[in-house]
């Protein structure tokens, strides 16, 4: 082989690598996701070093997966952290050298256009070998389990409080500085298409509709959905995951249809944590009835009003049964309802199904790209909670 240029099939190109030298394994990557660490700790390496960034925004923003760095430390791996860290590199034992743009990332490996080199010529991998050694001794001390429980409160604390980029609270970097000057600040994209689970959340009852000239800043200074979105007292919503994908909705009239605004990233429902407090409650006196949360962050609105949203009837025209979880799974065995105009009724939220939030996610940021974003100045002035 020696050296090959690769600019697609990286998830094929790692397998083989592992597949020829999996004893001893290098990552340097920036940012690093579970589900793609997982490929690597599948072939059961016997020394494992990875050098990646401790920036907390890049956790914050769901680029880097705080979960990754705990499988790589469980598996026994030991993992360094350098600031401006910009460099993609995987070395397989002493055979194999990868040197690409893909971060350790499904994205990455499966869907994003990366280009690199792959090569088992000697006078390469060695050079990488002496590369990635001299970083490792620049770069600080061997994480710990305790600086990552650390790390995790500090970043689901900012999350619980809406996570808003231009407060980013104790978020900082904690990575080692060997001397590489940061670039210019620019905000991280908040990675949506990797959650477990999304949800479309309803704002508003049967008769309480919006027109469709209803203001999208004036809908989330009503519903307080740029941090929580609200469940009835008795329904605490318990089936939504972290990192699900929240999709907001408001019922509008002529014609009757759900229109979705916004979309954000779910917390798990805590008793106590996400309870309406009293200042909430004279803030918004309807949470007395509907005092629930599943706390949101990172959330994004398109600019203007509801006509500007995606019609969820169309989603249901588009998809039909497999609109929706409950339909499609009821379809596909045949029994239960599979009208996804049923499956919502009475309902506060439905969850989605894989096509269905594809297709939603398609079009809301066709709807981002063509009315843009509620500036985050704007959302900024809005009430934000704050968490002991």
């Amino acid at each position: 082989m020696k050296t090959r240029l690769v600019d697609t099939g990286w998830s094929r190109e790692i397998a083989e690598a592992l597949g020829v030298d999996a004893n001893e394994l290098r990552i340097t990557s920036p940012f690093i996701k579970v589900g793609a660490v997982r490929r690597f700790l599948s072939a059961k390496p016997k020394v494992l070093r990875a050098i990646t960034r401790f920036n907390l925004t890049d956790f914050a923003a769901g680029v880097s997966d705080i979960a990754a760095l705990r499988e790589l430390l469980a598996s026994g791996g030991s993992v360094r952290g350098v600031k401006n860290l910009h460099a993609k590199m995987y070395l397989f034992g002493t055979t194999r050298a990868i040197v690409t743009s893909a971060n350790l990332t499904e994205a990455a490996l499966n869907r994003n256009h990366e280009f690199g080199i792959v090569s088992d010529d000697q006078e390469i991998v060695a050079a990488c070998h002496r590369y990635f050694e001299d970083l490792w001794k620049r770069s600080g001390a061997d994480l710990t389990v305790a600086q990552l429980d650390k790390w995790d409160a500090m970043v689901t604390r900012h999350h619980a409080e809406g996570g808003r980029p231009s407060h980013p609270g104790g978020l900082g970097d904690f990575g080692t500085d060997v001397g590489v000057s940061a670039p210019p600040v620019t905000a991280l994209p908040i990675v949506f298409s990797d959650s477990p689970q999304a949800f479309v959340k309803f704002l508003g009852e049967g008769d309480n509709r919006v027109a469709l000239t209803f203001s999208t800043i004036d809908a989330i200074k009503q519903a307080g959905c740029h941090w929580a979105v609200a469940y009835p007292e008795k329904k605490r919503p318990r089936a939504v995951k972290d990192h699900a994908v929240i999709f907001i909705g408001r019922l509008t009239h002529d014609p009757n249809d759900i229109r979705i605004f916004g979309r954000a990233i779910g917390m798990r429902h805590v008793p106590g944590r996400d309870d309406a407090t009293a200042e909430d409650i004279a803030r918004r006196a309807w949470k007395a009835t509907w005092p629930r949360y599943i706390r949101v962050h990172h959330a994004e609105f398109v600019a203007g009003t509801m006509a500007n949203g995606v019609s969820l009837n169309e989603l249901m025209e588009a998809l039909g049964a497999s609109s929706f979880s409950p339909t499609k799974r009821n379809a596909v065995r045949g029994k239960g309802n599979t009208d996804p105009r049923r499956a919502y009724q009475q309902q506060a939220a439905v969850e989605l199904s894989t096509e269905g939030s594809e297709w939603l996610g398609t079009q809301l940021q066709a709807a981002f790209d063509r009315h843009g974003r509620v500036p985050q100045d704007d959302l900024d002035k809005l009430d934000w909670p704050q968490v002991p």
